[in-house]
């Protein structure tokens, strides 16, 4: 299984699409590795250094992440970066279903909660761990501890468990 800890990568904006997350020139690559380098080159945000992405294994961001061009290539240049895990307020239909056929997490969290995770937590040193089996999300920074609830379908858990459709497939049939 996949690894669903580590540091936070804070992204104040709604609507980046997939052209931001990995750029459509990268898309004739043939392997995932070959996506690494240029994560997020063309995301525009005040604010934001690209080596901000160095050592990050997740992302809290604002509403519609993944929007634009149903692409695979999204999800596998997150993954080939280390980063499983992308909270939101909301996701693209086809950008989360992609990340969870490919065995990685969209949470879904109210506005309400990623304000607060923006607030409390943004500009710090943050760490999150996902409890894949109790569906909870543990957060540590300032030496403190806060643990919020989510909630994703069976399957999708499921398919998170498995490393996504190639696992549940070898598991399943």
């Amino acid at each position: 299984m996949k690894t669903f800890s580590g540091k936070v990568l804070f992204l104040d904006r709604s609507d980046i699409n997939t052209d931001e997350i990995i750029p459509a020139k990268y898309l004739t690559e043939i392997t995932k590795e070959a996506l690494k380098p240029n994560l997020l080159e063309d995301l525009v945000m005040t604010g934001f250094n690209k080596d901000d992405i160095r050592d990050k294994a997740v992302i809290v961001t604002r509403e519609n992440f993944g929007c634009g061009s149903s692409r695979e290539h999204a999800p596998w240049a997150l993954e080939v970066n280390g980063i499983n895990v992308v909270l939101a307020e909301s996701f693209a239909r086809i950008f989360r279903q992609n990340m969870y056929n490919c065995g990685m997490f969209a949470i879904e969290l109210p506005k309400e909660t990623i304000d607060a995770l923006f607030a409390n937590y943004a500009g710090k040193d943050v760490a999150m761990e996902i409890d894949v089996d109790a569906n909870k999300i543990i957060i540590s920074a300032d030496g403190k501890t806060e643990t919020i609830d989510f909630k994703i379908g069976a399957f999708d858990q499921t398919l998170v468990k498995e490393g996504g459709w190639v696992g549940y497939a070898e598991m399943n049939y």
